[in-house]
């Protein structure tokens, strides 16, 4: 046991029966799954205590120097520095990087070779806002500085009494962005485990409809290989948004109706932010 003040840490926090069961239950249906292979795992960690921790000590949106995003694709907070992390999230990043999960990673998925990420590139610990979304989108496809290619995510939510109305669903969208095939809400110790490849569409694209003072948290990691099937193999690239049917006939529309609008009406909405901004 590793002992953390009045808290003691067993010698893995995972939770090996359940992962053992997963495998022989779960592994053909993950590789089978669409629109592509992926897992929802309900109540994963059976003692729940290092969740309840983790939440615990997760940060506020200002007690931190959070990455901040916002623009028009995504509105929310990331962290993946170690030194604003509590012990009890890096504890279970170290455990959830261990050779135990990737094991179980690579049983499940059938991918072998797999490489956890010391510097949580792209994860760590998000926090989404009221209002604030992330939009559908395929991940980027390499870690630069380990020159390894990205094949798989995992993410944890970390949401209790969390309601459906909040929204906040983690939506899968088929490679032709023409539908959603799947919706999951982040409910507290809901794990989701999901192939990432060039197709994979993912994203929580409608505006968190939570209470100001609740937010969506999750906890991410992603694992790579070097290399990958040919198939698969694109050139380097970051994250690749990716707009719905529906957001694609606004833009149209706003394109064409902009085409009638008089040069006038766009020299006044000039003026005026440059007033309202008191840009030069």
């Amino acid at each position: 046991m590793l002992n953390h003040g009045a808290f003691s840490f067993p010698a893995t926090l995972l939770p090996l029966e359940n992962m053992s069961q997963i495998i022989k239950a779960q592994a053909h249906a993950y590789r089978a799954a669409e629109p592509f292979p992926h897992i929802v795992m309900d109540n994963f960690f059976e003692d729940t205590t290092i969740l309840d921790r983790v939440l615990e000590e997760f940060p506020g949106q200002d007690q931190i120097n959070w990455t901040r995003f916002n623009d028009y694709h995504e509105i929310k907070l990331a962290s993946k520095r170690e030194d604003q992390l509590g012990p009890f999230t890096r504890h279970l990043i170290y455990h959830l990087n261990s050779s135990f999960f990737i094991n179980f990673l690579e049983e499940l998925t059938g991918i072998q070779g797999l490489v956890p990420d010391p510097h949580l590139e792209g994860g760590g610990v998000h926090q989404i806002l009221r209002g604030g979304k992330l939009g559908i989108h395929a991940d980027f496809n390499r870690q630069v500085k380990l020159n390894l290619d990205r094949r798989m995510n995992l993410i944890i939510y970390l949401n209790k009494d969390w309601k459906e109305e909040y929204g906040g669903c983690l939506e899968l969208w088929d490679r032709e962005m023409k539908n959603s095939v799947k919706k999951i809400l982040p409910f507290f110790n809901r794990a989701v485990i999901f192939n990432t490849t060039d197709f994979a569409f993912h994203g929580h694209p409608e505006p968190l409809n939570c209470p100001e003072d609740r937010s969506r948290k999750s906890l991410a990691l992603y694992y790579y290989t070097n290399g990958r099937p040919p198939e698969e193999l694109a050139g380097v690239h970051s994250t690749l948004f990716q707009l719905r049917p529906d957001e694609i006939k606004v833009r149209k529309f706003k394109q064409v109706a902009g085409k009638f609008i008089p040069p006038i009406v766009h020299e006044v909405r000039f003026f005026v932010k440059k007033k309202l901004t008191g840009s030069n």
